[in-house]
């Protein structure tokens, strides 16, 4: 029986709550996945980190990763954006696997480096696009590549939060370029993208041209003291607060992409919708278990609830019908990613995926200062967007 992998997490909160969650579940559910010790918990806080790793079951904690990477077969790089590149970097030097959040870097020059390190190692490198592991993306995907929709013809995505509605929602490393690279184009959007791309990548040839433009509303935001109410400063807003784009694929498809984290009434909206000359499917991500599809001779879309049994994933968890929750994507992540790592096989997505999104989240930013589309497909490698 092989030992157990040893696991160091770099962050433990939102998403470092949602992987150590998925890998205490992975046990139960999905007994097949590899084994593994949650070994050290990183952060800077000693109080903080030594609290947080009591909670999510991690053995040891460290400040600094650059003492972790040696000592464990996997990390988790889940700290803010601009932290990505250097640990993940130094990580696949020392052939120690990495999943990485998305979106990968800050800059498009950082996540190269990322995907070229992630070339030479001998070891898996994921990037985090959670929502590929969702039982109805699963069947859209399926119903797709069976031709259930014929030739593709439009993608519409859109991926709208309202968190940041009030002026005074507290100043975040989210609102802030350095430590973010950008706000809802790259925080929202590179899902969205990655879904165009693992949806229908295949059958469009990949995104030729895109164009768009960012706004930012809110210019600064408070940040305050430890009792939540008092205001001790005002910073600067230096990321997007929405953006949109138009895109063409190689076969002549059309895609429009959306997200803003200031449309009020939307906690988690992330909607996609798919037309082909055969029939279209929508799904939402706040009704995560069901699929919108139209084909064939049908009047109007029928609302599939994807809890079969027969349906992906859903043989690890309850009866039809007991509906599944955001924090399933993360156990489904974790187990294929963990057991590629047990297995010395290739991961998806992978760095190369995230890097072809930060090509197109680039691509956004380029258009949006020059008022012009961003010929994409000349600046390709075959294959990358």
């Amino acid at each position: 029986m092989a030992d157990p992998l040893q696991v160091g997490m770099l962050g433990y909160g939102f998403m470092g709550r949602a992987h150590a969650n998925a890998i205490a579940r992975l046990p139960m559910f999905v007994p097949e996945a590899p084994a593994t010790e949650r070994h050290t918990l990183i952060g800077r806080d000693e109080a903080a980190l030594s609290e947080a790793a009591d909670r999510l079951g991690f053995e040891h904690t460290a400040t600094d990763w650059r003492a972790v990477i040696d000592d464990v077969d996997v990390l988790y790089n889940l700290g803010p954006n601009h932290r990505h590149a250097e640990p993940s970097i130094a990580a696949l030097n020392a052939d120690t696997a990495v999943l990485c959040e998305k979106p990968l870097a800050t800059t498009l020059a950082d996540a190269e480096a990322m995907t070229e390190a992630a070339d030479r190692a001998t070891v898996p490198a994921g990037c985090g696009f959670n929502y590929r592991f969702l039982p109805a993306i699963q069947h859209a995907k399926e119903l797709i590549d069976r031709g259930e929709l014929g030739e593709i013809q439009q993608f519409r995505g859109r991926y709208l939060q309202d968190w940041l509605v009030d002026p005074e929602a507290p100043w975040t490393w989210r609102l802030d370029s350095d430590a973010a690279g950008s706000g809802a184009l790259g925080d929202l959007g590179a899902h969205t993208i990655d879904l165009a791309r693992f949806l229908i990548g295949d059958h469009t040839g990949g995104i030729d041209r895109i164009t768009g433009q960012r706004q930012t509303f809110v210019d600064e935001r408070p940040v305050y003291a430890d009792d939540g109410e008092t205001v001790t400063e005002y910073q600067p807003v230096t990321v997007d607060d929405a953006y949109t784009a138009e895109a063409v694929f190689a076969n002549g498809a059309t895609a429009t992409f959306e997200a803003s984290r200031v449309a009020a009434g939307h906690k988690n909206d992330h909607t996609i919708t798919i037309h082909g000359t055969k029939g279209s499917l929508r799904f939402s991500l706040e009704r995560l278990n069901e699929l919108a599809v139209l084909t064939g001779d049908a009047r109007g879309y029928e609302t599939v609830l994807v809890t079969e049994e027969t349906d992906p994933y859903l043989d690890a968890w309850w009866p039809p019908g007991h509906v599944l929750g955001w924090e399933h994507t993360a156990v489904h992540e974790n187990a294929a990613f963990l057991s590629a790592v047990a297995d010395e096989t290739a991961f998806q997505p992978s760095f190369a995926d995230g890097y072809a999104v930060q090509r197109v989240l680039d691509a956004i930013e380029r258009a949006d200062n020059t008022g012009e589309w961003v010929d994409l497909a000349a600046e390709s490698v075959s294959g990358d967007t």
